[in-house]
Parts: structure tokens; C-alpha cells; sequence
């Protein structure tokens, strides 16, 4: 093979995830380039689901430190007493300045790295998933391909396709998921003793089918504890937002020259998370004036109907009230996406 040929096959990007078969994974990928005639990069990278905001983001980051520490250590392993000489091998966390909600948007990420390190060869471990709970590796290999990087499963051992019955999930995700199901029945229904029985096997029902899929990382009572009671202050908040913005609408629609500028922009929210982003699109879609029409990455598209709700949403009221229910006071401090210089401009619609 050529020189270009024999480099490019030599520079191979693995992410990285604590799998039953990540070390599997870095054996494979040490043969793979055991042979090599000249030169090899290796790149191990964890796209993290934590970002910075998060005030678990230091431990979890921490994690994935340490899960690179391990590659490292099983490549020592793996090489003997010497690494190869022409060996390179690079680490990176990827993803912590992002919400990677989608495979599109890992593949992204990925794909990013992968150009600014001229490497085109991604080697995937076979149990390998991201988004926690959720399946991703298929519709990642197709993402990733699409973006001309060449896409290889490490052919090692695995285990059978699970469902969503039988994917794993903690005592403590099927027991928060059994507490919040009973709660919420128990507020529906009118305490008669039927209720509490009826109530107790339903939530049973929801937690053993929604458990191992309900969260992508694993529940925190004390986490949890304080976001439902800065929920309770973010509830009459986002109330009074609507009851004003209804005002504001009816004034519109009552005005004779019916004064609408219709427009979609996007905000570039600084909110990660699953829950957080879900919780400030439809605090902004339950706004009247404005509805999210899509979510990617960091970017809500956002219709808007006027100029004042426009104004109102990259003033960043709903964003820091959403950030001070998920990560703290500390994260409502943020600047508004106006302060970070996001104007808002976006297209007629």
C-alpha cells in the first residue's frame, strides 16, 4: 500500500465507554496496529453526557478521566514492556460545551474531532452507547458514515440485543420511577382504599417497563430532592410568564393594525440535559408568542409571533429559571443569551 493509504489506515479514533467489552476492544485495536510499517495514532476519546454547568459535572468528568487512565493502563498491558517506537497515542474528552441530545449529534462531535486530527478510520466496541439507556450504536455507525468516516465494529464478544424489558436498571431508578408513578396516581384519584391498591400495581406495572429506560444516568435522592423544590419556585414563576405573555397576545389581537412580525430564530440555550431541555422547550412552547419547532445540539429553533416575545426570550427570564431548577443558584448566574451575544436575528416565518 501507498504512504497515504498505509497513514490513513494508521490513525484510528476510538470512543470510549465502561462496557463489558471495552477492554476487548483495546486489545483488538493494539493488533490491529501491532504490524503497522511505520507510525501509529491512536486517539481514545469519552464523549461525555455531563456538561459544565451541571453541578455533578466535576465528579462525572472525573469518571471519564479515569476511564482514559484505564485505556491507558490496558495498552501497556497489551504492548509489553515497551510501546512501539512511533507509537502516538492521544486522549480527549469531547462534548462537555454541548448538549448532544441525537446520534447526529455525538456523530458531530465525533466527526469533529476526527477532521481537526486527519484521521477518517473510527473503531466502535460493540456495546458502545452514549446516550446511557439508550440504544445508539446502529444509528451512530449510519450517522458517522454519512459524515465519510470509515465505521468498524471491533469483532469481539458481546452480549445479546437486549429489550427494553430486559436492559438493566438499578434499585434505585425502578423505585424513584415507582414513587413518582403512585405519587401522580394518588393526586388523580380520590384517596378511596381501591385507589391505593390500584394506584400501587399500576406503578408497579410503569416502573418495571420504564425503569431501564427512564434515566441516562442514575437518579440521586438528594439531587433529585432539591429540583422538585426548586421546582415548586419555578412553577409560579413560569405561571405568571404565561398569564403576562397571554395579555400581551390578546392586546395584539385586539389591536386594529394586528401588529406581528412572525419570525423563527434560534437560541443557543446554555442548558444540558435531557430533562432541562425538555422542561425549558415547553416552558417556551406553553409561553403564548412563541413555540419550539426543533432542538439540536445547543440550538432551539424557536417561532416567535412578535418583537416583544422575541425580546423576552434572549432576555433569558425561562433559561436561567430552568438552569436554577436543574443545577443551582450558581448556574442561574449565567449570562442571558443576550449577554453572551446571541441578538436573535432568525428568519420570517
Amino acid at each position: 500500500m501507498d504512504t497515504e493509504e498505509r497513514r490513513a489506515d494508521d490513525r484510528l479514533l476510538v470512543p470510549v465507554d465502561d462496557t463489558v467489552t471495552m477492554r476487548n476492544t483495546v486489545a483488538y485495536v493494539v493488533d490491529e496496529v501491532s504490524d503497522a510499517a511505520g507510525p501509529v495514532e491512536l486517539h481514545f476519546v469519552v464523549v461525555a453526557e455531563t456538561r459544565s454547568v451541571d453541578p455533578d459535572a466535576q465528579a462525572e468528568l472525573g469518571e471519564a478521566t479515569d476511564l482514559l487512565d484505564r485505556v491507558d493502563a490496558w495498552l501497556d498491558d497489551d504492548f509489553g514492556e515497551e510501546r512501539p517506537e512511533g507509537l502516538t497515542v492521544e486522549t480527549a474528552v469531547l462534548g462537555t460545551d454541548r448538549y448532544l441530545f441525537s446520534p447526529g449529534d455525538y456523530a458531530d462531535e465525533i466527526r469533529d474531532y476526527a477532521e481537526a486530527n486527519d484521521v477518517t478510520r473510527v473503531v466502535l466496541d460493540p456495546e458502545y452507547s452514549p446516550g446511557g439507556s439508550t440504544p445508539m450504536l446502529r444509528p451512530l455507525e449510519r450517522e458517522l458514515s454519512r459524515r465519510d468516516l470509515s465505521v468498524d465494529r471491533a469483532p469481539v464478544e458481546r452480549r445479546a440485543e437486549r429489550t427494553v424489558v430486559t436492559r438493566a436498571a438499578s434499585l434505585s431508578k425502578y423505585l424513584t420511577v415507582f414513587g413518582v408513578s403512585y405519587l401522580f396516581y394518588l393526586l388523580l384519584s380520590a384517596w378511596k382504599p381501591l385507589d391505593f391498591l390500584t394506584g400501587f400495581v399500576t406503578a408497579a406495572l410503569v416502573a418495571v417497563l420504564l425503569a431501564p429506560v427512564a434515566f441516562s444516568e442514575q437518579p440521586s435522592v438528594g439531587r433529585v430532592g432539591k429540583q422538585f423544590a426548586r421546582l415548586l419556585v419555578y412553577a409560579p414563576y413560569l405561571l405568571k410568564e404565561i398569564a403576562v405573555a397571554n395579555l400581551q397576545i390578546a392586546y395584539v389581537v385586539l389591536h386594529p393594525d394586528l401588529p406581528i412580525e412572525p419570525k423563527i430564530v434560534e437560541l443557543r440555550a446554555a442548558v444540558w440535559g435531557d430533562a432541562a431541555v425538555t422542561t425549558l422547550a415547553n416552558s417556551i412552547t406553553l409561553t403564548p408568542g412563541t413555540l419550539t419547532v426543533s432542538v439540536s445540539n445547543r440550538a432551539f429553533d424557536i417561532h416567535c409571533l412578535t418583537v416583544s416575545t422575541r425580546e423576552a426570550l434572549f432576555d433569558g427570564g425561562l433559561e436561567r429559571a430552568v438552569r436554577f431548577v436543574f443545577y443551582g443558584r450558581e448556574a442561574a448566574a449565567i449570562a442571558s443569551p443576550r449577554e453572551r451575544g446571541d441578538d436573535g436575528e432568525g428568519q420570517d416565518g
